[in-house]
């Protein structure tokens, strides 16, 4: 892989994150669940409307990641009240990682991971955490091996199916 760099999402770019995120989504998602759900979900979740109020929320963080030159995943970070559950502490919620398949295994993941520890890190929080769905192995594997170890559940709705997500974090001291 070439260099990676990861930086903030423009308000401008909204439309360019709104079509990242559905294309990753599908990629990472379309196996295991059912077209209509997958496609309520994706049209429901990044319209543009919806990403662009995500995006101008004080306590909502996007990040690109690109290797030479070519936008290769995406990083959504949430703090304060934008996070999915009240974890006690100083938390930081790492709602999205998603590398575009065309750059799977080239250590995009683990990039936008580490810089999501770092900003975390420099936020003073105590814990980072994220959710992650049951049926996922290689994520959850992925998430075990960077130190994060489970410790809850909840729910997640993909359409009309309600699925389940273990609760993951790792504490940063």
């Amino acid at each position: 892989m070439g260099n990676c760099t990861i930086r903030p999402v423009d308000s401008s770019e909204v439309e360019t994150l709104a079509e990242l995120g559905r294309r990753t989504f599908v990629a990472a998602f379309a196996s295991g669940n059912a077209p209509d759900d997958l496609v309520s979900y994706v049209e429901r979740a990044f319209a543009i409307e919806r990403m662009a109020t995500e995006l101008a929320a004080p306590d909502c963080h996007f990040f690109f990641a690109e290797v030479e030159g070519e936008l290769a995943g995406y990083l959504k970070i949430n703090t304060g009240d934008a996070q999915t559950e009240q974890i006690d502490g100083e938390t930081l919620e790492v709602e999205r990682i998603y590398v575009d398949p065309r750059q799977q295994g080239g250590g995009v993941g683990k990039a936008l991971l580490d810089f999501a520890l770092e900003e975390a890190r420099r936020r003073e929080c105590g814990t980072v955490w994220l959710g992650v769905w049951e049926n996922n192995a290689q994520a959850i594997a992925f998430y075990e091996r960077q130190g994060f170890v489970p410790f809850g559940k909840h729910d997640f709705t993909l359409g009309t199916d309600v699925q389940t997500d273990i609760l993951m974090r790792r504490a940063l001291r």
